[in-house]
C-alpha cells in the first residue's frame, strides 16, 4: 500500500478570498493594519497561532487574534459568495485514487479539526480519506509530526508516502519526515519557494499530476524513490 497525502487549502480548495477576508476582520476587531494579501497568503498552511506570530509579533494578543479569526471565518462561510471551490481537476483525481486498492489518502493541513470537519461534510468526503491530521493534532507544519503521525496510524514507510501541497511548509515538511515532496503551482505560495524548499516535482494541473502519482504508485517503492528524486525531475 501507498499513502498520498493532501494539503488542503491552496492544494485542494481556492480558500484565498475567505482567510484574507478572516483576517482583515480579526486584526481590524484590534486596530492594527492588516498586511498586504500576498503577506497573508504567505502564511496559509501555518497553524492559526503560527499564522499571527510571524503576522504581528509575539507581542500581539495571539489567543484574541485567533479567536476573532474563527468567529470572522465562520461568519464569512455562511456567505455563498465566500465558498472554497475545489480546484480544477481535483475531484476527478480523488476518484481516480479511490479507485485503486493499493492506495491510501490522507490530509496534512493547517485547518482545525472543525475546519476539515465542514470541508468533508461539504463535498461528501467522510469517506475519502484514511488519516487526517489537522493544526489540533500536531505541532505546525513545517514540523513533521503530522506525516509521522498518518504514517503509524496506517503502518505506512515514508519510501511509500507522498506529500502534495503549495507551500515551502509542506515541502519542508515532507522532506524531515523523509516522504516525496510534490509542489502544485496553483497554490498561494511562488514556484521558487517550493523548489527551495525542496519539492522533488512541481506540477501546473491535475492533469499533469495524475500521471506522475501513477508511475509513484506503480512502480516499486526504491524505483519510485528513484525517479521521484531531484535528479529525475
Amino acid at each position: 500500500m501507498k499513502l498520498v497525502i493532501f494539503d488542503v487549502d491552496g492544494t485542494l480548495v481556492d480558500s484565498q478570498n475567505i482567510i484574507v477576508a478572516a483576517q482583515h476582520t480579526a486584526f481590524a476587531a484590534f486596530g492594527i493594519e492588516p498586511p498586504s494579501r500576498e503577506r497573508s497568503l504567505s502564511v496559509v498552511g501555518l497553524s492559526l497561532h503560527q499564522v499571527f506570530h510571524v503576522l504581528v509579533g509575539p507581542d500581539a494578543p495571539i489567543e484574541e487574534l485567533v479567536q476573532a479569526y474563527k468567529d470572522a471565518f465562520a461568519v464569512l462561510r455562511m456567505d455563498p459568495a465566500n465558498a472554497e471551490p475545489l480546484f480544477p481537476g481535483a475531484l476527478e483525481t480523488l476518484e481516480a485514487l479511490q479507485e485503486r486498492e493499493d492506495v491510501i489518502l490522507g490530509i496534512a493541513t493547517g485547518k482545525t479539526r472543525r475546519g476539515v470537519a465542514h470541508l468533508l461534510e461539504r463535498h461528501g468526503w467522510d469517506r475519502v480519506f484514511s488519516t487526517i491530521q489537522t493544526a489540533d493534532d500536531a505541532p505546525s507544519k513545517p514540523h513533521p509530526a503530522m506525516i509521522h503521525q498518518a504514517m503509524a496510524e496506517l503502518g505506512i514507510a515514508a519510501v511509500d508516502t507522498v506529500m502534495i501541497g503549495d507551500s515551502s511548509f509542506d515541502m519542508a515538511m515532507a522532506r524531515a519526515a523523509g516522504v516525496h515532496p510534490i509542489g502544485v503551482s496553483w497554490g498561494f505560495q511562488p514556484v521558487e519557494a517550493l523548489r527551495e524548499a525542496g519539492a522533488h516535482s512541481i506540477v501546473d494541473s491535475y492533469v499533469d499530476l495524475r500521471p506522475l502519482l501513477t508511475e509513484f504508485l506503480d512502480l516499486p517503492s526504491h524505483l519510485a524513490a528513484e525517479r521521484l528524486s531531484p535528479s529525475h525531475d
